[in-house]
């Protein structure tokens, strides 16, 4: 019933989905938290995100994040050449996110940087 998985390295930290790097928001705090890429592809587009994040404002905090910390996040969203942006409803059965602004912000400007070319 899910269209992705959620991988932990290691440690139980959370790492990325299966084919794609992974972001949550802080809204209140106006920053994306992602998780160190120490494990893991630091993806181009991860990269590229990062980058848009910053042209609009938005701190990109990378660090260690357990199951628990992700709780809190308004928004999830995904980044890969396949993905692109994509926005995360839900993880599991309990944690529920609503795709808003943030989201959809970064997704039209790596639109607009990928149509660009």
């Amino acid at each position: 019933g899910f269209n992705d998985s959620l991988m932990l390295d290691h440690e139980d930290y959370v790492a990325e989905a299966t084919g794609a790097n992974i972001f949550f928001t802080d809204e209140k705090r106006k920053e994306i938290h992602t998780p160190v890429p120490d494990c893991f592809l630091d993806g181009i587009t991860r990269r590229t995100v990062i980058k848009l994040a910053k042209d609009l404002g938005v701190n990109t905090i990378e660090k260690q994040l357990r199951l628990d910390d992700i709780h809190d996040a308004e928004e999830c969203f995904l980044t890969g050449t396949a993905a692109e942006v994509t926005p995360v409803s839900q993880i599991g059965e309990d944690i529920k996110f609503t795709p808003g602004e943030l989201s959809f912000n970064l997704m039209k400007a790596y639109e607009k940087v990928v149509n660009s070319s």
